[in-house]
C-alpha cells in the first residue's frame, strides 16, 4: 500500500463488512461476484472507450477502493488516488463461429474463476473481445462489494453518455456526484435501535424459514461443486404493455407483482398460508441529498413474511401487500443481521432460502431513447450469492423473468416449470385483477409432467420421512 497513493480511509458498511466476511472466511472466489455480457454490434472507438472508463474510474471513489482487513478488529476500505481502468483487449476475428463460441465459454469461466484480490483496486475489470468488424462481446467483471444494482445501471448510464461525447468531439456533461464516504456518515447517524420495534413486529410468529423441500431435488449430491444457472423467459411486448397499464391503472408497481406472485407460489409449494422471503432494497435514503448520484453499494435484502388469504380477491391483497412493502422500506437501511436477531428465526437458521430482485435498467431502452449509435445488447449476468433461489427481473421493452438458482439443488425442469407458472400467473392477472386466490390456475397441458414431476418429488419426499 503506496501512501502517498491514499486518498482517503473509511470504515465499511454492515452489508460490505457481511460480504468480505463470507467471501474471504469462505475462501469462495466466485462468492457476490458478477460478470455481466452484452453484445455490441457496431463499430467501437477504442480510445474513446478506455477514455470513458477511465473518467469513471477518477470520478467515483468506489471504484478506486480496496479494503484492509488483516490484523485489525473493524475492516478499512481504502480510496486511492490514482487507479488505472483495468480493460483487457482480445481480437478473435481469425476463428470460425464455432470457435469463438467455445472459447467465449471457456473465457467466461475462467474470468470468474479469477474472482478478485480485495486488498487492490479496483474490484472491477472489463474485456472487449472483437468478434468481427462491428461485432463485440462486452464482459464487465465486477465484486458486489463495490457495486450494486443501481449503481451499475449508473456506470453504465454515463458511460454511454461519456462515450458518445468523446466520440463526436463534444463536452462531457455529467451532474456532479459525492463520494461514498457521505453515505458512510450517513449510516453513523442513523440509531439502528430505532427499528428493532418495526422489525419484531414485522417478524412476530415465524419461527422458521419458508421451506424449498418440496421442489428440491431428491437426491443432492453433497460432493457436487456448487454452480449457479440462470434460467428465463421473455414476455411478449403486448403482455408486457399490457402489465404496464395494468400496473399504472391500479396503482401498483411492478416489484409489488413479482412479489406478489412469488409469495402466492412460495405458499403453494410450502402448503403454508403464511411465507417468508427476502426482498432487496435499492437502500438509497430520501434524506441524503444526492444519494442517487452515488456510485456504491447501498443496496440491502430484507425479510418479507406475508400471509396468504385464498379467499381474498387479488387485486386486494396486492394493494395490501404494496403497503406492506412500503412500510418495510422506511426501514431498509437496517443491517440483515440485526433484523435476523430481532427476529424469531434461530440464529443457526437462515432466515430466507429464495429473494426477488427488481432490476430496474434496461442499458438498450437507454441508448435507443437517447438516440446514441451504440447497439448494445445484454445478453446474461451470472452471479452467485448466499441463496439458493432468486427470482429476477428485467425491465425492457420485453420483460425478462429469470431465475439465478444452485443447479445442485434444483432440477433445471423444475425451475422451468415455476417459470411457466408465474407466466400463466400474469396471464390471469391481466385478464381479471380480482380473481380470487383461490382461483388462481398454474397448471396446463403443457405443464402437466412439470407438475407430475413436483408431486413426485413431494411423494417421495413424504416416503422418506416414512
Amino acid at each position: 500500500m503506496k501512501v502517498e497513493n491514499i486518498e482517503d480511509i473509511y470504515e465499511l458498511t454492515p452489508v460490505q463488512k457481511g460480504i468480505l466476511f463470507h467471501s474471504i472466511q469462505g475462501n469462495e472466489s466466485q462468492l457476490y461476484l458478477f460478470q455481466i455480457v452484452y453484445n455490441v454490434y457496431s463499430p467501437i472507438n477504442i480510445d474513446a472507450f478506455e477514455k470513458s472508463w477511465q473518467i469513471l474510474v477518477d470520478r467515483h471513489t468506489i471504484l478506486r477502493t480496496g479494503f484492509y482487513w488483516e490484523e485489525i478488529d473493524n475492516p478499512l476500505q481504502v480510496v486511492y488516488t490514482e487507479v488505472k481502468a483495468p480493460i483487457n483487449h482480445y481480437d478473435w476475428r481469425n476463428l470460425q463461429q464455432g470457435e469463438q463460441e467455445n472459447q467465449l465459454q471457456a473465457f467466461i469461466d475462467s474470468d470468474r474463476q479469477q474472482g478478485f484480490d480485495f486488498s487492490q483496486p479496483c474490484l472491477m475489470r472489463l474485456s472487449l473481445i472483437r468478434l468481427a468488424d462491428d461485432c463485440y462481446q462486452l464482459i464487465w467483471t465486477y465484486h458486489f462489494i463495490i457495486i450494486d444494482g443501481w449503481t451499475d445501471s449508473l456506470v453504465i448510464k454515463e458511460f454511454v453518455q461519456i462515450y458518445e461525447a468523446l466520440s463526436h468531439n463534444q463536452e462531457i456533461s455529467l451532474a456532479s456526484t459525492r463520494p461514498y464516504k457521505d453515505y458512510i456518515n450517513w449510516l453513523k447517524q442513523q440509531d439502528i435501535s430505532k427499528t428493532e420495534f418495526f422489525w419484531r413486529q414485522a417478524l412476530q410468529g415465524r419461527q422458521t424459514p419458508t421451506s424449498l423441500k418440496y421442489i428440491e431435488k431428491i437426491n443432492q449430491s453433497p460432493t457436487h461443486e456448487q454452480r449457479y444457472d440462470e434460467e428465463k423467459i421473455k414476455l411478449s411486448l403486448t403482455n408486457t404493455q399490457a402489465l404496464q397499464s395494468l400496473a399504472i391503472q391500479y396503482r401498483l408497481t411492478l416489484a409489488t407483482i413479482f412479489n406478489g406472485i412469488w409469495a402466492i407460489l412460495l405458499s403453494r409449494y410450502s402448503r403454508c398460508n403464511d411465507v417468508l422471503y427476502g426482498c432487496t432494497a435499492n437502500g438509497r435514503p430520501v434524506d441524503l441529498h444526492g444519494a442517487d448520484s452515488i456510485a456504491g453499494i447501498f443496496l440491502n435484502t430484507l425479510p418479507i413474511y406475508i400471509k396468504i388469504d385464498a379467499e381474498q380477491p387479488l387485486l386486494s391483497w396486492l394493494q395490501l401487500l404494496q403497503t406492506k412493502l412500503v412500510q418495510t422500506r422506511r426501514y431498509e437501511y437496517t443491517p440483515l443481521t440485526e433484523i435476523h436477531g430481532w427476529s424469531e428465526v434461530p440464529r443457526k437458521l437462515t432466515l430466507f432460502e429464495s429473494i426477488v430482485v427488481m432490476e430496474d435498467f434496461s442499458v438498450k431502452k437507454f441508448v435507443k431513447e437517447r438516440g446514441i449509435n451504440l447497439k448494445i445488447k445484454y445478453t446474461k449476468t451470472y452471479y452467485k450469492n448466499n441463496y439458493p433461489l432468486n427470482l429476477v427481473i428485467y425491465p425492457d421493452e420485453e420483460l425478462l423473468v429469470a431465475f439465478s438458482y444452485d443447479s445442485r439443488r434444483f432440477e433445471i425442469s423444475t425451475i422451468i416449470g415455476i417459470l411457466k407458472q408465474i407466466e400463466m400467473f400474469l396471464y390471469q392477472l391481466i385478464a381479471n385483477p380480482n380473481v380470487l386466490i383461490k382461483d388462481l390456475l398454474f397448471s396446463t397441458k403443457k405443464q402437466q409432467l412439470i407438475t407430475s414431476i413436483l408431486e413426485e418429488q413431494l411423494l417421495g419426499i413424504e416416503l422418506l420421512k416414512i
